[in-house]
């Protein structure tokens, strides 16, 4: 069952939960299964938006809520964490409006932004403007170039069993070297 089809079987609450958690990929997905008439694009686009500003939502909430807490302080060690609050302190709404688009900074965003003293309804508008044009744009995409990703995924699955013996391959190759690397390394 391609990522399509199990996103055409859910329906539009497969879309938001996918939205929530995963992103861009089910969200193209989504576009896709609309262009192959599976689901309502503007249903898709509805689903994309809402799932991927109430998970938002959330992580604000809990960055907010908990930013004392040792896993929130740990984060704030992270490189990402930093980069976010320092973007964040020069371009606070754009920041906003923008993390959801740049990769790696999706989930840490909300939550360094509720740890700082944004306001809650800054939060809240520019969030939920960010996620409607972010459900627009990548579930457009999806439908507009549904014919092109029909045609890479069906020349891609021949080669399925390659790729993820291939990809197997290059994961135990780099565990063995990070092993190497950190085995005589003092602790």
């Amino acid at each position: 069952m391609t990522l399509a089809q199990i996103i055409a079987h859910y329906g539009l609450p497969a879309l938001f939960v996918g939205a929530a958690v995963e992103g861009e990929t089910v969200v193209v997905a989504g576009g896709v299964a609309a262009h192959q008439g599976l689901l309502p694009l503007v249903g898709a686009m509805i689903a994309t938006a809402t799932g991927s500003f109430a998970a938002d939502q959330a992580w604000f909430a809990l960055g907010r809520r908990f930013r004392d807490h040792r896993l929130v302080k740990r984060a704030k060690e992270k490189p990402a964490f930093a980069k976010a609050t320092e973007w964040l302190e020069r371009w606070p709404i754009g920041f906003i409006f923008a993390f959801r688009f740049i990769y790696g900074f999706r989930t840490v965003s909300p939550i360094a932004i509720g740890t700082t003293k944004v306001p809650a309804k800054t939060f809240v508008l520019v969030n939920g403007l960010s996620a409607i044009v972010w459900g627009i744009l990548f579930t457009g995409i999806g439908y507009l170039f549904g014919k092109a990703f029909e045609r890479i995924i069906g020349k891609v699955s021949a080669h399925l069993p390659w790729l993820i013996g291939g990809l197997v391959l290059i994961v135990v190759i780099g565990a063995a070297i990070h092993w190497w690397r950190n085995r005589a390394q003092p602790a």
